[in-house]
């Protein structure tokens, strides 16, 4: 019978690995909580309206990656592509804007393009993000970029490189847009197939093109900055000075656009060196029209996406040391099948005091299960035979020392063991 295998473009996250991606998760909602952001849960799939309206019909993203289809009821529902339309959604249909702003949200969530499967782009991939709603101050937007870069500090990442630009509001941008028509127009020879067709719907998608002949077009191309209105140059300004004032260095790059239509104003990107080509790890800023263009009132807002799997590839190129997973604290070896019934029913008492422990679940040999005990990392382990039964007396070994304690079997196991636990990292605390 043939294997049926996982599909292209998504991955399975193993035993080993997944602790480190829980390692990850339990900083991000750590950092999200001292920054008063809660957590937002939205489904999975959606309306496909919802992603043509928000992300854009000329987008990459539209046109060619979502995975759209036709429920049994006749309806077109689309995979998320990503997170903030779902969270801008939500936001409007359960009224959130009555409450005080600015309202904070991140989500934990898995997201699904299909593009050509490679390191760091998966069809499936999973994204932390962060949106901010009800605020339209500088100071937002560097306060944003500031959590984002005190999350990477937490996380010990290191050489990344923060650019930031502004786009404009649909007004500065209109202009902008119409000279940048006419600077591609002259080079429209020199375009691949996607970015002529953008030429006409869309030109400024052609500055975020990788395509050789593109980039090399795109590098004499008109500048936004050079077509902000004072409105959107103050803001810049102001975003820049609040960055300087926490002294996080930026670099003003102002071929970013980011892929999505929906933003204004000030959008960045953490890059790193380490990635190869796929080199943005996270990327966001502002989307001051979309909650109007989603059909609620006009309302500021802000945020980011950060991609967990490229974000992983960094740590683990860095060598970032990552926690020990939870160790198996007392392993019990039993011999004889009273043993073996005694030693599951210590086992689960130790867990419901919230002990890590482990018994023979699979019949192993004594000399197997001190083996599998070794495996395991067991701190420590306790070797119940009818002897031991019989006197209710037990010994329970530090496998790091070698220190062996007497302890009652018929009293209090969950106790003595914690006693014996605490004296001995407190003994392992003094040797330094």
């Amino acid at each position: 019978m043939e294997l049926i295998k996982a599909q292209r473009g998504t991955q399975d996250i193993l035993p080993g690995n997944s602790e480190r991606w829980q390692a990850v998760e339990e900083v991000m909602r750590d950092e999200a909580a001292v920054n008063g952001i809660s957590e937002i849960r939205t489904p999975v799939f959606e309306d496909t309206r919802l992603f043509q309206r928000s992300v854009g019909e000329t987008t990459d993203v539209v046109q060619k990656e979502m995975y759209t289809f036709e429920d049994k009821g006749g309806r077109s529902v689309t995979l998320k592509p990503e997170g903030t339309a779902g969270a801008v959604r939500s936001y409007l249909e359960h009224g959130l804007y009555n409450s005080p702003a600015p309202q904070k949200f991140y989500y934990l969530t898995p997201c699904y393009r299909y593009e050509k499967a490679q390191a760091g782009r998966l069809r499936e991939f999973h994204q932390f993000g962060v949106e901010l709603f009800g605020t339209s101050l500088p100071l937002a937007d560097a306060g944003l970029i500031a959590f984002a870069n005190g999350l990477f500090d937490r996380l010990c990442v290191k050489n990344l490189k923060l650019k930031i630009n502004s786009i404009g509001c649909p007004a500065c941008r209109a202009e902008y847009t119409k000279a940048l028509k006419a600077y591609f127009t002259e080079r429209k020879d020199r375009l691949c197939e996607t970015c002529r067709s953008r030429l006409d719907r869309n030109p400024m998608r052609i500055l975020d093109c990788k395509e050789p002949g593109c980039a090399e077009a795109a590098k004499g191309a008109p500048r936004i900055l050079d077509y902000l209105c004072d409105d959107c140059k103050a803001h810049f300004e102001g975003v820049k000075s609040a960055l300087d004032s926490i002294q996080i260095e930026y670099e003003v790059d102002p071929s970013i656009v980011r892929g999505l239509d929906y933003y204004t104003r000030t959008v960045f990107e953490f890059v790193s060196a380490d990635l190869g080509a796929q080199s943005t790890v996270c990327g966001g800023g502002r989307y001051d029209g979309l909650v109007e263009e989603m059909g609620g009132k006009p309302t500021p807002a802000l945020g980011f996406a950060l991609g967990i799997e490229r974000l992983l590839m960094i740590m683990e190129a860095q060598q970032v040391e990552f926690p020990e997973p939870h160790p198996c604290e007392l392993y019990i070896a039993s011999i004889g099948e009273a043993a073996q019934k005694r030693a599951f029913q210590m086992a689960c008492g130790l867990r419901e005091c919230s002990i890590a422990a482990a018994c023979d679940e699979v019949g192993r040999s004594l000399n197997a299960q001190m083996k599998y005990a070794d495996k395991l990392g067991a701190q420590f382990t306790l070797v119940l035979g009818d002897d031991e039964l019989e006197k209710g007396l037990g010994v329970v070994k530090n496998m790091k020392t070698g220190e062996k304690t007497k302890v009652n079997l018929n009293n209090d196991i969950e106790g003595q063991f914690a006693a014996i636990s605490t004296r001995a990292e407190d003994e392992e605390d003094l040797s330094f």
